[in-house]
């Protein structure tokens, strides 16, 4: 019985630092998935808007016999690039992390904009390997290729806006 008493009196002493980093974790977890949410669907729009703005630059609405930028699609792609990538910035400062940004907003858009085109070199990169180092040259390679160096960029910008872009300074 005393045995019984002994293992109760020390779970009843854990209890309050076991309530305290239960709630301590679920707070830490919670709020990282918001800003995963939150940065996903600023990502989600910037795709949209890039590979949209890109599409209707060169080829137009349907019907209408081509976009604004039909012999210039190189140009339409650095453009529709440049304003997903300031759409995502903006959006990125003002809501994802409105709380951690920069008061010097030009230093940050400089290092993002260096976060970002190091996300470009990794998904060329990706697709330069398997042209190069596997010998792969279909659509499906290329675009397993593309997608798997999206994905490590995606997870190499998340990390690197928290720790060095969108941090208050």
């Amino acid at each position: 019985m005393y045995r019984h008493t002994a293992i109760l009196a020390l779970i009843l002493a854990l209890m309050p630092f076991i309530v305290s980093l239960t709630l301590r974790m679920r707070d830490a977890t919670s709020g990282i998935w918001r800003e995963v949410t939150k940065f996903g669907t600023v990502g989600l729009l910037a795709f949209v808007l890039d590979n949209g703005g890109y599409t209707l630059l060169v080829f137009g609405l349907p019907g209408a016999g081509g976009g604004p930028m039909r012999g210039a699609a190189v140009q339409a792609s650095v453009l529709a690039t440049v304003v997903a990538t300031l759409f995502s910035w903006v959006a990125n400062r003002y809501w994802t992390y409105r709380e951690r940004h920069r008061k010097n907003a030009v230093a940050e858009l400089v290092l993002f904009t260096v976060v970002n085109l190091i996300g470009v070199a990794i998904t060329a990169g990706a697709v330069f390997l398997s042209r190069h180092l596997f010998g792969l040259d279909s659509a499906l390679s290329d675009n397993t290729a593309r997608i798997s160096g999206w994905a490590v960029a995606t997870l190499v910008r998340f990390f690197t806006y928290r720790r060095y872009v969108f941090v208050a300074a």
